[in-house]
Order: C-alpha cells, then structure tokens, then sequence
C-alpha cells in the first residue's frame, strides 16, 4: 500500500468522517434529552471527551503508521501473549460495529429524506439499501483517486455548514443561553445522568477524528500529519458543532426543535422558505454521503490489516490486482452495512456502536499506552501526548460514564466481546495455518 495521502486529503477524510447525517438527526434528540436550554453542554462534553481521546489516537497513530490503526496498536501495547487476543477483539468488534456506523448513516440519511419526499417504512429501507451499494462501488478504485474525491466531498461539506450557521447569525428571532437560569443546576446527579444520556448522541456525531490512524500506511508524512489532521478535525469539527446548534436555537425556540424531526430543515425554512429549505436538505443528504463514503473508506482496511498479518480469515487480505486496495474487506464492509440498514432502528444502532466500542477500543487504546511508554520509553516517539497521564486517566473516567450511559446496550457490547473470544480461540489454528502454508 503506498503513502499517498496528504495533509489536506487526510484532514478531509477525517472532517467528512465526522459530519455525517449525525449532527442533523441528533440534534433534536440531544435538547429533547437534556429537557432544557442547557443541552449545549452534552455537545461541549463531546468535544472534550474527543479532544483527551485524540491524544491518545495521536501518539499512538504516530508511533504505529499502518493500515488498521488500532488493530496495530493493540497488538504491540498487549504483547505477544495478550496482543493478538486483544488485536482479533477489535477486528471482530469492528466487523460489526463498523458495518453498523455505515447503516446508521445510511438509516439516517432515508430518515431525513423525507422531508423531500414521504417514503414510508419500505421507502426508507430502500434508498438505505440503494445508498450503501453506492457508496461501495464508488469506492471501488485505488487511494490516490479517493483522495481527490475526499476533498472535493469536503469543500461541499465545509461550504454547507457554514452557510447554515451564517443564516443563523444574521436572522436572529430568539433568544438563547447556555448558561443555568434560577432553579436549574449544572452540579446535581440528575443533570450529570442527562448529559451523559445526550453525550452518547454527540459523541456519536464527533466520531471519526481518528479515521486517519486506519489508513496510516497509506498517508505520508505520519509522524507529524496524523496528529495533525486528528487535531485540525476535532477542532474545527467542535467550533462548527457548536455554532451550528447556537444558530439553529436562535432562529427555532429549543423547545420547538426539540419535536423536529428535521429541524435544520424547519429553520432554514422558517429563514428562507420552503423552496430554500429543500436545497438545504438536498444539501445535507449531499453530507451524510460524504461522510459513508469516509467511513467505509476508513473501516474496510482493518480487516484487512488483521488479515495480511495472520490474525484474521485469511480472504480479507486480498488485494485487487490492478488497483492495490482491499477489495474484499470492503465488499464485507459494505454487504454487512447493507444488511443492518434493512434491519435496524437508528437509535438502536448508535447506542450499539459506543457500546461495543469502549472497553475493546478506546478504554483498551488508553492503557495500551501506559504500558508501551513503561516498555518502551518515550525518546523515540513522533509525538508525545500533553499532560500525560492525566489525558489517560479522564480518557478511561469518561468512556465508562458513556458506557453506563448506553443501557442495556452496554450489555450486548460485553456479549459480542465474549463471543469474540470464542471465535478467536476456535479458529485461529486455521487462519494462522493458512498463512503458513
């Protein structure tokens, strides 16, 4: 695999990665959670708990500049005895989780299509289906040509949201505060739990700033642009977050687009017009493509990597013959998005996807670093995160809060985990046979 991805292209990937359908559709279900004005703060929590997290993803992406990201950097954190264990985790949760993120996005953009056109039950699994099968095949071709398309995609994406938030700023109808009025408080279990419940929604929607670190062996540069572009992505991913929501409260009463389904939709409507509003959510669609074409770009490589390095089912490390990319992995990717796209709710699958997420990924990735810094030092690291450990430790604090707070979703992650582990110690003898021969 060749690094051929820049700075720009890989930020790109990230960026689109990030804004999907997600903050659209979460919108209204983070302020209909927190139940009051002070659901901004489940957003700040989300760029917080992204910020601490990516300085974990950028030391280590840094460090290990290979294709699967967190399959590599889980194998060498836990060793050669608890390594490969762990590494298999991760895949196993990933060919599931991932495929899950790509219906999501998929379930989401149908949802919001109806705003455009009522498309019924059956309507909304079809144009699902129809965009999964569209965004595998586009991304059917070699890196350097998708990472021309992935800045295209993301000046699109970047132009809109920004013409959203101006509408906002410059047609102010109500008022709005963050802050807590007489009676409310910041500082009480009740309101804590409520944030933590509306935080499963915005990190979900902030999800994507390491999308990088998976196709590490393909950018150039690693050791300085994947921290980089991870920073450069969650910052300005957060300032449009913010200011997207500030600017649609100011326009809709929250309490109004706490009910809406499409609540982008209704304020640039209520700004523009019902002909504008429907360019608008033309536009919005036009985002949540960019973002499916990034994750599943992003994703299809970690079987991949698992794979080619004898830990996996040995078919996902084919390459295409012409043009050097892993055919079969993202045809995986995409069949099994396919098929959860057909079968599941949104809010289902978001709760879902953190949940399988935490303790394999993020909870693992946060002590896997502790321990390679006591192996191995820190004088050969391309980059060494701010404050350590302390980013460390908030990092596991958090990503247990937002465990709890996923319900009996967390349950369900546990249960893929332990069926993970029976796989793995089932059918490793064949697959790593397989590679021998």
């Amino acid at each position: 695999m060749k690094r051929e991805i820049s700075l720009l292209q890989a930020t790109s990937i990230n960026m689109i990665d990030m804004v999907g359908i997600g903050p659209f559709v979460t919108l209204a279900i983070v302020i209909k959670t927190v139940g009051s004005n002070l659901f901004l703060w489940a957003w700040i929590f989300g760029a917080v708990t992204a910020l601490i997290d990516g300085m974990i993803w950028s030391e280590l992406g840094a460090a290990y500049p290979l294709a699967g990201g967190s399959y590599n950097f889980l194998k060498e954190a836990y060793g050669k005895k608890g390594g490969k264990l762990m590494s298999f985790l991760f895949v196993w949760q990933t060919c599931l989780q991932s495929s899950m993120v790509v219906a999501s996005g998929a379930i989401g953009f149908a949802q919001y299509f109806n705003y455009l056109v009522p498309l019924g039950f059956w309507g909304e699994k079809v144009v699902s289906g129809v965009l999964v099968i569209a965004i595998t095949a586009l991304l059917y071709r070699n890196i350097r040509t998708i990472g021309k398309m992935a800045v295209f995609l993301w000046a699109g994406v970047i132009i809109i949201i920004l013409w959203i938030i101006i509408s906002g700023f410059t047609h102010p109808q109500v008022s709005y505060s963050c802050m807590p009025s007489e009676g409310q408080s910041m500082f009480s279990a009740a309101f804590a739990l409520l944030v933590g419940q509306a935080s499963v929604k915005t990190i979900y929607s902030y999800l994507g700033y390491y999308n990088v670190c998976h196709l590490g062996g393909e950018i150039k540069n690693p050791g300085k642009n994947i921290p980089r572009s991870i920073f450069i992505s969650i910052f300005c991913i957060a300032a449009l977050y913010l200011a997207m929501n500030l600017s649609v409260v100011g326009v809709l009463p929250w309490q109004e687009a706490a009910q809406s389904k499409y609540a982008v939709s209704l304020f640039m409507e209520k700004i523009y017009g019902s002909r504008t509003a429907q360019v608008a959510t033309l536009l919005v669609l036009w985002i949540a493509f960019a973002s499916l074409f990034a994750v599943v770009l992003g994703y299809s490589r970690v079987p991949y990597a698992a794979a080619a390095d004898g830990n996996f089912f040995p078919v996902f490390a084919r390459l295409h013959p012409k043009k050097d990319f892993p055919y079969v992995s993202l045809l995986f990717v995409g069949g099994l998005g396919f098929l959860f796209s057909m079968l599941l709710r949104l809010q289902d699958a978001i709760n879902a996807i953190l949940a399988m997420r935490i303790l394999v990924q993020f909870v693992a990735q946060a002590v896997g670093v502790v321990l390679l810094r006591r192996r191995n030092g820190t004088a050969n690291l391309p980059f060494k995160m701010w404050l350590y450990p302390l980013p460390v430790v908030i990092s596991v604090l958090i990503w247990l809060f937002v465990l709890y707070s996923t319900g009996l979703a967390a349950l369900l992650g546990l249960f893929l985990a332990a069926c993970g582990v029976a796989v793995y110690f089932l059918f490793k003898n064949t697959w790593q046979g397989k590679l021998l021969k």
